[in-house]
């Protein structure tokens, strides 16, 4: 694409299509733009245009969809093409910095996320300059750009607070310090002189505020892993300004400016060459009184978010990203001074806990907010460790929770009027799902009918945390690792609790509340057959809902946890009623032909691993409708797509494990298709192992007349990518294949497939690769097939008796009993320590694997030999049968002592002996 007007006028077209409502124009242009974007000049016309269009939305939504371009296609994978060529990336190193920083804020942030997309990659090595120039636009002293500046430092530096210790990240590091530790600290100096001359004027403080907030967090991570000697030997100037921003008293200002403070000083008392300045009981009385308590407080700001901003409220709330609150700081501050100080710490707040009690006490109405400061101050004094997974994991033992739950919580709940005081009923529904192991079990018993009726609620925080909490609750471990609500206990409340979930989900502001959609997955997964005569409505109800959010997917949690649960409903079904799934074929199938027919990309992985679920169901052959289906999934756009192919190859299995004669005789032309789909996959080192899942399931289910013409090119291709790139996760999954080729086709035949491509080949295949690496097998059904596999080598192949391959015979037997014996390596080489891991950017490649359409391990060998020890010395038995003297003379000869001992184990094991 060659940067011209004319493209520019399409790009805006385009761009403007992507933002109507209607799918019919929408997708088309989402398409156009896709099939580009691999084109050079693509991010720089982007670029051209959010820098030069007079029209704003443009500006918008083509720094949005160059952020998302660079977040796809920047990284370079090994093995995959370069998505983004050299010239473009050089040019849109050189000029985004510039753009960044003369943008206004909206398209700044977009901008500078994407900075910190490519910064991850490429700084400092392949972006050497990048800091020297956001230094230097410091001496600007325009704040617009010095905020922007200091926005992208911290999206590139926060990574340091969570970094594991490594020479590299100390290398790094330190050039970051010798270029920005200096200016920063001026800039800081600057900043607060500033604050200091504009104490009256309301706006200019608010952008200075601003920037302190940013310094405060640059700050924090360049300190995080170490204290650097540059700030050694500065404490003074950021400490005393600390100082006087905490004790700061502005009425002009309302900002989070306090909270990093508080951070701070929380992050101080936690250290234990710090106590000292903590021990005095006044210093402790004043910390308490003047800072936490005053900001424990349920503000306005919080109120109008509670209310009008309910997402991101329970996003700050219950995900912990209120890291910037004055709320979480001051809550963070106690649990810091609990740690050292707790029994006088513990007596200073009980005093305020009682008397916020009263004073809600005296006129509820009027003073609900003191007691919900007293919950959260509870709340704050009794949590000593906290997971997401499990609530609170050790509590202050000086706070007695029961007690306090029964005396006020519990009457708060049990309040008729579900829409009364929703603060404080959201703060007691957050009491139950932190301390939920703190709280006997029959007071939670208790609670689970008043969380159903909370289902209702119309504040959208109050029934987002009621179905959260169930949820929650639901999947507390029990006794004998079963879940401690269990099934029969929640057998009177089934009805009302299915009714109030999916009803919640037709409350305003929660048509597509992940929460929800969470709690009605784990109550299916926790009430098992007790949902069955609810399914027909249920699944139309998903059915309903997966229509309607296929339209315009934007929640990507909430559509993993219904397709979640719609699989749940299958498995349920069908576990008691195999003939049910043609009903489910019925619901599904029309809404998933439209998924497909419109490429909706986010969700057809899931459709694909819903129909391998649906197939793997049937018994026996393939219904006709599937068979349809079958040319459009050797496709290659489809393959394209990394987060498709899991899915896919499961899909092609499930159609391989249950009508393999169906494809071999109605649809033989598509084998060359199916095998091409193989070849793709095999060539990369990211996909091999989902290529060698394909063909071992050809192998294993295909009738051999259909793919003996293909068999030949399937060893050559793999010999190929063995001698081109060969890692340990290739040669792993190349054993298994090989040993399944064994036991499916016989020894001999394994023999003649690798001698007829070029002669002795076995033997080396046997020397260079089975012997020396059969170790690194891993799983037990793959070492299962491995074993079975070397023992036909072995006992079913005469040229390992009498030919030049005889003098492997023994190594081969030793390796096995290694397999056996021996611990499996699991060593890799250094420079492919980290071959396999992808952490594939960006929401739309992703693969979500869906944990209740898992498939069972299949185990191809299992009907054949059950103890493949066994197996072995019966083998060996029939062997020496055959050839009296052969084996003994073998093994004495050249089988060390401790592998003979156990041979002879297996031999005594199997009741045999060798002649």
């Amino acid at each position: 694409m060659e940067l011209s007007d004319a493209n520019l006028q399409t790009l805006t077209e385009y761009l403007k299509k992507t933002l109507d409502p209607d799918p019919a124009i929408r997708r088309p242009a989402e398409k156009f733009l896709e099939s580009v974007e691999g084109s050079q000049n693509y991010p720089l016309l982007l670029l051209t245009l959010l820098e030069k269009s007079q029209d704003n939305v443009i500006k918008v939504c083509a720094s949005v969809t160059f952020k998302n371009y660079i977040k796809r296609n920047w990284r370079i994978i090994e093995d995959e093409p370069n998505k983004i060529c050299d010239a473009d990336r050089i040019a849109i190193k050189a000029n985004i910095v510039h753009l960044m920083l003369s943008s206004p804020e909206q398209i700044q942030k977009q901008l500078s996320d994407a900075i910190s997309i490519i910064g991850r990659e490429d700084f400092p090595q392949k972006w050497p300059d990048l800091l020297t120039e956001m230094v230097n636009r410091f001496q600007s002293g325009d704040f617009h750009v010095i905020n922007g500046v200091l926005r992208t430092a911290h999206s590139l530096f926060k990574r340091y607070r969570h970094e594991f210790k490594s020479n590299e990240l100390w290398t790094e590091i330190k050039l970051v310090l010798d270029a920005f530790a200096l200016p920063l600290t001026n800039l800081f100096k600057a900043t607060i002189e500033l604050c200091s001359t504009h104490a009256n004027d309301a706006s200019a403080l608010k952008v200075l505020f601003s920037s302190l907030i940013l310094i405060a967090k640059l700050f924090y991570s360049l300190n995080f892993q170490d204290l650097p000697e540059f700030f050694e030997d500065n404490m003074e100037t950021w400490m005393m300004n600390f100082h006087n921003l905490l004790t700061l008293d502005n009425k002009l200002l309302q900002t989070d400016l306090v909270s990093n403070a508080i951070q701070f000083l929380a992050s101080v008392c936690e250290r234990p060459h710090y106590t000292h300045l903590f021990e005095d009981q006044n210093t402790l009385t004043s910390i308490c009184e003047k800072v936490i308590v005053p900001n424990m407080e349920f503000r306005a700001a919080d109120e109008e978010a509670f209310e009008d901003n309910s997402e991101e409220y329970i996003r700050r709330d219950l995900e912990g990203s209120d890291i910037d609150t004055r709320r979480r700081a001051a809550c963070d501050l106690v649990r810091g001074l609990c740690r050292f100080f707790e029994g006088p710490v513990t007596g200073i707040f009980s005093g305020y806990v009682n008397s916020m009690l009263q004073e809600y006490a005296k006129n509820p109405s009027v003073n609900w907010k003191h007691k919900d400061a007293a919950i959260y101050l509870v709340t704050s004094l009794a949590s000593k460790a906290q997971t997401q997974k499990h609530g609170i994991t050790q509590a202050n033992e000086l706070v007695n929770l029961t007690e306090f739950f029964v005396n006020h919580i519990l009457p708060d709940l049990k309040s008729p009027n579900v829409n009364e005081f929703p603060v404080l009923k959201a703060d007691g529904i957050k009491y139950i799902m932190i301390f939920r192991n703190q709280v006997p079990k029959d007071q939670l018993l208790v609670s689970i009918p008043l969380l159903i009726n909370y289902l209702q609620a119309e504040s959208i925080v109050v029934h987002t945390y009621a179905a959260h909490a169930l949820e929650r609750l639901f999947t507390m471990k029990g006794a004998n690792n079963t879940t401690l609500i269990t099934a029969a206990e929640m057998a009177p409340y089934v009805e009302m609790l299915l009714t109030n979930l999916f009803k919640a989900l037709t409350l305003p502001g929660s048509s597509e509340n992940e929460y929800i959609m969470k709690a009605i997955m784990r109550s299916f997964s926790l009430l098992q057959e007790a949902i069955i005569p609810y399914i027909p409505s249920l699944i139309t109800q998903l059915t309903q809902k997966l229509l309607a959010v296929s339209k315009n997917p934007s929640k990507p949690h909430f559509n993993h946890y219904m397709f979640e649960s719609i699989c749940l409903s299958i498995r349920i079904t069908c576990k008691a009623n195999p003939a049910a799934v043609g009903s489910f074929e019925e619901a599904l199938f029309m809404v998933f032909t439209e998924i497909l027919q419109n490429d909706v990309q986010e969700f057809i992985p899931y459709v694909f691993q819903v129909m391998s679920l649906l197939l793997e169901m049937h018994k026996n052959d393939i219904p006709s409708s599937y068979m349809s289906l079958f040319p459009h999934l050797l496709q290659p756009v489809l393959w394209e797509r990394s987060g498709n192919i899991p899915p896919l190859v499961r899909l092609l299995q499930a159609y391989l494990e249950r009508g393999a004669n169906t494809i071999a005789s109605a649809a033989a032309d598509k084998i060359p298709g199916l095998l091409g789909v193989f070849q793709k996959l095999i060539a990369s080192k990211l996909n091999d192992h989902q290529g060698f899942y394909l063909l071992n399931s050809i192998i294993e289910h295909m009738p051999p007349e259909s793919i003996d013409q293909y068999r030949k090119q399937i060893f050559i291709l793999l010999f190929q990518r063995l001698q081109n790139s060969k890692t340990t996760k290739f040669i792993k999954s190349f054993l298994v294949f090989i040993n399944l080729y064994c036991v499916r086709y016989g020894a001999i035949a394994l023999q003649e497939i690798f001698d007829s491509i070029q002669p002795k080949m076995f033997g080396m295949v046997l020397e260079k690769i089975i012997i020396p690496e059969i170790q690194k097998v891993s799983g037990q059904v793959e070492k299962k097939i491995c074993a079975v596999g070397i023992t036909k080598i072995l006992t079913e192949c005469p040229p390992m008796m009498d030919t030049e391959y005889t003098k492997l015979w023994t190594p081969l037997l030793q390796a096995l009993i290694g397999l056996f014996e021996l611990p499996e390596d699991d060593t890799l080489p250094d420079e492919e320590h980290f071959i396999d891991i992808e952490d594939t950017p960006g929401y739309q490649t992703a693969f979500s694997q869906l944990a209740f359409a898992g498939k069972k391990e299949h185990d191809p060998v299992g009907q054949m030999v059950n103890n493949p020890k066994i197996h072995l010395a019966q083998s060996l038995h029939k062997l020496s049968t055959a050839c009296p003297g052969r084996v003994p003379s073998m093994l004495s000869t050249s089988l060390n002592a401790e592998a003979l001992q156990f041979l002879q184990g297996y031999l005594h094991a199997a009741s045999v002996t060798l002649l």
